[in-house]
């Protein structure tokens, strides 16, 4: 768990979870009326008065919060692999994964971390083993349009990459209006931007609605925080070739629009998310780090979008956004120095609506793990075989 302070005052967790997902003064500030594109392929959906997925299955989800609170004091906060496994060194250490290096490979360890607003807010139980999983799964079913860098996956927590040289630029794709950080394109769109990232906006759009088309909005990195750049920038930064650029801006948007299909067709909206690219040693383009994750991408309830939208409220949304609603709250979480312990019912809600998003893409169970020796253990057992085949 992250941080030390006390919250401004002392809430009912229940309460402030339910708030923090659905306010209670639900009316959003417009900058004028209007009404959501349609969403064909929801014209089949359930009625949206019927209960919310999320909720569905009572018992499945009431296991799955009593699993993680009984893992809230087992998380995989840090690792120390250069410590345990032959071979390993120079880890670094990223928000949520830890990077080792293994000559011709990287050994990628997703932790149970939580990051939003470029800082760690908190562990989450089942995090890591979900992010890595949900990766696994969407790097295998996007090699149509694009090669990855996956090696092997020794270990529920662990990918085994090829080494390849990193594009500094982070491809963010949106389709809607929306999000809390000082770089989500509601945040500047209300700021009266209608030029962002070399995207022209179009008068008079609120928030959550859904963009005319699918745009590119790429970052790259600053010392603590991301920078957000237009596709000129980047040339003349000399970030990428025009040739490179050309042909990542291409993949990202496939795999955006592949992946909203996929989430529809299983009754979720694939609102915005991220990725990332490296060149391989042969110069071929391959997709790293993480594909339409909950951590790096935002998920709404496709059947009840339409009716939040118009009510004037957040969509129901299967992500990391009610956490940083819940922050901004109750803190500064971009300049306060200590910030407020997330309570535990936040923390394991959130693991239960990664778990959820799992199965919900997937259509398989996640396979809760089985506490026989430390997670720590269990990963370097499975990284020192996994290395020594290779």
């Amino acid at each position: 768990m992250a941080a030390s302070s006390a919250p401004p005052a002392a809430q009912n967790p229940l309460k402030t979870l339910r708030e923090a997902s659905f306010p209670r003064r639900c009316r959003l500030r417009m900058v004028s009326p209007a009404r959501p594109p349609p969403i064909s392929a929801l014209a089949s959906s359930p009625s949206t008065a019927a209960a919310s997925p999320l909720s569905a299955d009572a018992r499945h989800r009431d296991d799955v919060l009593r699993a993680a609170r009984a893992a809230l004091s087992n998380c995989l906060s840090e690792t120390y692999l250069d410590r345990t496994v032959p071979g390993l060194s120079s880890k670094a250490r990223g928000k949520v994964r830890d990077i080792y290096d293994a000559e011709d490979h990287l050994v990628l360890v997703t932790t149970d971390r939580q990051s939003a607003f470029d800082r760690v807010l908190a562990s989450i139980p089942f995090k890591g083993q979900v992010l890595n999983e949900t990766s696994l799964w969407w790097f295998n079913k996007t090699q149509h349009i694009t090669p990855n860098a996956v090696v092997s996956a020794p270990d529920s927590n662990v990918t085994i990459a090829k080494r390849c040289s990193v594009f500094p630029v982070e491809f963010v794709v949106r389709g809607f209006v929306t999000g809390s950080t000082d770089t989500s394109l509601w945040t500047v769109y209300n700021k009266a931007v209608r030029n962002y990232c070399g995207n022209v906006l179009p008068e008079g759009m609120v928030k959550n609605q859904r963009l005319p088309a699918n745009i590119l909005t790429p970052t790259t990195k600053a010392v603590d925080h991301d920078v957000p750049v237009s596709p000129d920038e980047i040339i003349q930064l000399g970030l990428m070739t025009q040739n490179e650029l050309d042909e990542v801006s291409n993949k990202a948007l496939a795999l955006f629009a592949y992946g909203q299909q996929v989430a529809l067709e299983n009754g979720l909206i694939l609102v915005d998310t991220k990725y990332e690219f490296g060149k391989g040693a042969d110069g071929t383009i391959m997709l790293i780090d993480e594909v339409h994750t909950p951590d790096s991408s935002r998920y709404w309830i496709a059947n009840s979008y339409e009716k939040q939208f118009n009510a004037g409220c957040e969509p129901e949304n299967v992500d990391k956004e009610f956490l940083r609603l819940w922050f901004k709250e109750h803190c500064n979480p971009y300049e306060d120095e200590v910030l407020p312990e997330a309570p535990e019912d936040l923390v394991c809600e959130l693991a239960w609506r990664y778990i959820f998003l799992f199965e919900t893409i997937t259509n398989s169970n996640f396979q809760l793990p089985v506490a026989e020796e430390p997670i720590h253990d269990r990963i370097s057992r499975n990284v020192s075989r996994a290395l020594s085949s290779i």
